[in-house]
């Protein structure tokens, strides 16, 4: 057995099902063992995407995804997609082929030294000396990339290691890293204090991130809220940790969320932040979130905890098991109004009262009237996926959840996710209805994938809301800039059903929302892909 076979073999014990990647002469010898492999290889167009097609992947299955680029220029451009896993917590392997372990540091053709170049990117990095390290460092990398706090793991295999012989192939059937030992339950003593803290709480409010999903604990944290009837914002991560028309669900925080929901958090008594960064897009003004509450952070990484805000409890663990052992907990409300009837129904009223009032111009499609009409005619599982960039934010806003995934690069904010994550998410889910909703401007960072799709039957629908701007950035130049627009104009952008027409995708367009219900019933008609062009106002504006 030689080391790309033993690989191959690896990935076999882990279950993985897909490897997404791009071949090179210094991955090739993996890329021939996995031909005798029922692993399912699919050939992405640049290598940044397969790493967001193995995030995606991740994101609906569960099962850690895997991306194989080779060395040099391989290696560095799956980098962005490393870091955009990184910045959202997804557990990824990304295999990179490396030259000659002679050769190395000798700036020989198509070397990087790439362990060294995502070192602030990867939750751990390895560089194969020996071929029957292989077994060992394959078991490792996977438990470090799925436990404690998640994220990608890269190893780097030289082409001559790839080629060895092993002596033997042992896959271990366990771990032991005596420096790496990550908790998963909650002290029993600091979750006692939560438990007394809501006793107390007039005005409780959980706010959940991201962590919520990672974990699967969603089914919990629902089941606490409930029982205890606390109201629940989210961060960017967190949306879809309740369905968005749930009673207690007042939406998402931040900059760009909804007022009411940045409302409750300040005038909350008790603050539950459990699986978030507490980062400066969901809290840009930590110090008066914290003023005149109790605050508790809940994560499973303690660096986070108390990085960004000081927590009155800090809480290590995992969400889902921390929510069930609260769930075990005896808590009676010290107050009279013991389920909060008050608290919610005045956070009900600022719902009502302080939605954003949108004045659309009729001559366009009004994206945020769109994408809710989009959201309740998709399946009620179904998949949606947003790029990043003023849909980004209309996608967050009026995208409505119900028994789906709502997925997008929160974190790192990275231009041209949701074309690749959403064709790991369909094969992860081949039954689900996936929706990719993306710019002209960040579509044209992935449009390449139309040609993956096409190749390997992937059937994604795809929506471009075209405002011939980088929208984002327009407004931010509208409103800091005087309308001082800077290298936003995207003229020369191509014909999209001539595009369509190149890849035989069908092509539909929406010029404004008097033909939108019939558009989008024609679009989500059949499991096929559909390119499908909205034509919006290039002067509106998320805020």
């Amino acid at each position: 057995m030689t080391g790309a076979d033993a690989i191959v073999k690896c990935l076999e014990e882990e279950g993985v099902e897909y490897v997404f990647g791009y071949p090179g002469v210094a991955i090739c010898p993996f890329y021939n063992s996995i031909l005798s492999s029922p692993i399912q290889t699919v050939l992405i167009r640049t290598e940044q995407n397969a790493a967001h097609a193995a995030s995606g992947f991740y994101r609906v299955s569960g099962k850690v995804g895997v991306c194989a680029v080779t060395s040099g220029p391989g290696a560095t451009n799956v980098i962005t997609g490393v870091a955009t896993a990184f910045a959202d917590s997804i557990p990824m392997i990304c295999i990179t082929g490396q030259v000659k372990s002679e050769l190395i540091g000798s700036d020989v053709f198509q070397e990087a030294d790439i362990t060294g170049a995502v070192e602030s990117f990867v939750k751990y990095s390895y560089l194969v000396k020996d071929v029957n390290e292989i077994p060992r460092i394959f078991k490792e990398a996977f438990h470090i990339a799925n436990t404690g706090r998640k994220g990608p793991v890269l190893i780097d295999v030289p082409i001559d290691i790839q080629n060895a012989d092993l002596k033997k192939f042992v896959y271990p059937e366990s771990v032991h890293m005596r420096t790496y030992k990550p908790t998963v339950r909650g002290n029993m003593v600091q979750i006692k204090k939560v438990a007394a803290e809501l006793e107390k709480a007039v005005r409780p409010l959980i706010c959940a991130g991201g962590g919520i999903l990672l974990s699967g604990g969603e089914k919990e944290l629902l089941a606490f809220a409930e029982k205890h009837q606390v109201p629940v914002v989210s961060t960017m991560m967190g949306i879809g940790t309740l369905p968005t028309k749930h009673p207690l669900y007042f939406g998402m925080v931040g900059n760009n969320g909804k007022p009411y929901a940045n409302r409750a958090m300040n005038e909350s008594d008790l603050l539950i932040m459990v699986g978030a960064r507490v980062a400066d897009r969901a809290v840009n003004q930590p110090d008066v979130i914290t003023a005149n509450k109790v605050l508790i952070h809940i994560d499973v990484d303690p660096a986070e905890i108390g990085k960004n805000v000081g927590p009155a409890i800090p809480l290590v663990g995992d969400a889902k098991y921390i929510f069930e052992d609260l769930l075990q907990q005896e808590i009676t409300c010290a107050h009279s109004d013991s389920r909060h009837e008050e608290w919610i129904r005045t956070l009900s009223e600022y719902r009502e009262t302080m939605e954003r009032k949108r004045n659309p111009n009729p001559a366009y499609v009004d994206p945020a009237g769109f994408i809710t009409m989009l959201s309740e005619k998709m399946q009620e599982d179904g998949i949606y996926v947003a790029d990043v960039g003023q849909n980004q934010i209309w996608s967050c806003g009026y995208h409505v959840v119900k028994k789906g995934r709502f997925l997008t690069s929160g974190g790192m904010g990275t231009m041209g996710y949701s074309i690749p994550a959403a064709m790991g998410a369909k094969l992860a889910e081949k039954e689900k209805q996936v929706i990719a909703v993306c710019g002209d401007g960040s579509f044209q960072m992935s449009m390449m994938e139309l040609a993956t799709m096409r190749q390997h039957q992937v059937p994604v629908k795809i929506v471009v809301l075209k405002n011939n701007y980088l929208g984002m950035v327009r407004e931010f130049q509208h409103y800091n800039y005087k309308d001082h627009y800077s290298v936003v104009d995207l003229s020369g952008s191509p014909d999209l059903e001539k595009l369509s027409g190149a890849y035989d995708m069908k092509f539909l367009r929406l010029e404004n929302m008097e033909k939108a219900e019939e558009i989008l019933d024609e679009f989500l008609k059949e499991d096929e892909s559909v390119l499908l062009e909205c034509i919006i106002d290039p002067m509106d504006l998320v805020n």
